[in-house]
């Protein structure tokens, strides 16, 4: 099902787009597979985020720009983030019917999202959203930030370009630019510039960009009226510069790079969290802490300390290596037909094997194949045939843990730890005195690292 969905995502089909955002946002894993699938083809499309305070007319504005690619034949895709609805967690505002004179038009595709308590502006699926709309072909793909107020920053680690949007005679829009939007703003864009006090707004702009540190790029102060559609033409026109100053000096691969790592480290928070509400025990536990907490008995970064610790100290299984003969025989049974993803394929020089990874569900597993005849592997294969080859453990103090093995009476193979696969410490106990089972030892964390 998600590989046929991936399929109509990538040709653009609205429907199917709208069903893999749609699954993304209620955090499903078909929705993950989809994205899996099609994250290769990102990358591709001009990231725009439009942000600033509320009634700055933003919407309006997306709406003109949306007008303005379209005239030039441009695929649009727009995310607008409203703020969630108390009773059903739904946006509230819906942008798309600020947008209706562009509902019909297949070179469009505007998505409204719940920002659903997610601070910073942005709700938690917008940027598999910009991924998806990206993997469909929408270029440019604006992000439209949820109206709260002053701390709507988030979008920087998502856009290429971020316009800050403010207008004249509100009264704050010195604070707002203080709070922090002054320091993310590739352009400024001075809406309802008709209205009186714009100057003003423009002149403090350029005090404070004057005051500020030096930065590579001045954000230009652009003016518009999105109502008619005045200056819509010049905004277009200062991405446009940016984009290309993006190109030229290298910035827009670092700032690709420092967004994604981002997100990578919140999908971790996430998961780890996930986890202690999944697991039973590791879910009794939590709440023992939270308690605790709520007692006053301990404070909430000892409890923290506590919960990431109590795991340590325990073997966890890591992998579950299996011996075959041909790997592009065997790896698409794994990948194409169980769906688990192939990490990477790596030789390990010391032991006469390569070895494919694949991760399946909290554990992994490793197929090996033999380089040479005088592999233990190939030996092995010879005996026994193709199957489970070893059990790997990860071990937070290698040494200690064969000294109990040796102490306990069995034969750790080659006599000690050797570098392994992906740059680790490795060691074997022979399977001699474990039931037949060949165990791997793998030395967690930096002291892993050979």
């Amino acid at each position: 099902m998600t590989e046929g969905l991936a399929e109509r995502v990538a040709r653009g089909e609205p429907l199917a787009l709208a069903r893999a955002i749609s699954l993304m946002e209620g955090g499903r894993s078909e929705g993950v597979e989809v994205l899996r699938r099609l994250y290769g083809r990102t990358g591709r499309a001009s990231i725009v985020g439009v942000t600033g305070p509320p009634g700055a007319g933003k919407s309006t504005l997306v709406n003109r720009l949306i007008a303005h690619h379209r005239s030039a034949g441009r695929r649009v895709g727009v995310v607008a983030v409203d703020p969630s609805s108390a009773f059903s967690g739904g946006a509230i505002l819906g942008d798309r019917i600020r947008m209706m004179e562009h509902a019909v038009d297949d070179g469009v595709f505007i998505r409204s999202m719940a920002s659903r308590g997610q601070f910073g502006g942005l709700s938690r699926a917008t940027r598999d959203a910009a991924d998806l709309l990206d993997a469909s072909g929408f270029d440019p793909v604006m992000i439209e930030t949820v109206g709260v107020g002053q701390d709507e920053i988030d979008v920087v680690r998502v856009a290429d370009t971020v316009l800050v949007v403010l207008t004249p005679g509100q009264g704050d829009e010195v604070q707002a630019i203080k709070a922090g939007l002054l320091e993310i703003a590739d352009v400024f864009v001075i809406n309802k510039a008709d209205h009186a006090g714009s100057d003003r707004l423009a002149s403090d702009l350029e005090g404070m960009l004057a005051l500020g540190e030096a930065r590579p790029w001045k954000p230009p102060i652009v003016r518009s009226v999105a109502t008619d559609g005045t200056g819509i033409a010049d905004i277009v026109a200062a991405v446009e510069r940016h984009a290309a100053w993006l190109d030229a000096s290298g910035a827009r691969g670092a700032r690709r790079r420092e967004g994604l790592r981002l997100r990578l480290h919140d999908i971790l928070r996430g998961r780890v969290l996930d986890r202690l509400a999944s697991d039973a025990p590791a879910r009794r536990s939590l709440e023992e802490w939270e308690e605790k907490v709520a007692r006053r008995d301990v404070d909430p970064y000892t409890a923290a300390a506590a919960l990431l610790d109590q795991g340590r100290g325990r073997s966890a299984l890591d992998h579950v290596g299996v011996a075959v003969s041909r790997l592009d025989e065997r790896l698409p049974l794994y990948r194409d037909l169980l769906g688990l993803p192939h990490l990477e394929t790596e030789e390990v020089p010391t032991e006469g094997v390569r070895a494919a990874f694949l991760p399946a569900g909290r554990t992994r597993i490793e197929l090996l194949e033999p380089t040479r005849d005088d592999a233990a592997l190939k030996r092995h294969l010879e005996r026994r045939g193709e199957g489970v080859h070893h059990l790997c453990f990860e071990v937070d103090d290698l040494d200690g843990a064969l000294e109990r093995f040796r102490a306990a009476g069995h034969e750790i193979v080659g006599g000690g730890a050797r570098p392994g696969a992906e740059g680790t410490r490795v060691a074997f106990v022979h399977p001699k005195r474990t039931g037949g089972v060949l165990i791997e030892l793998r030395a967690t964390g930096k002291e892993g690292r050979s």
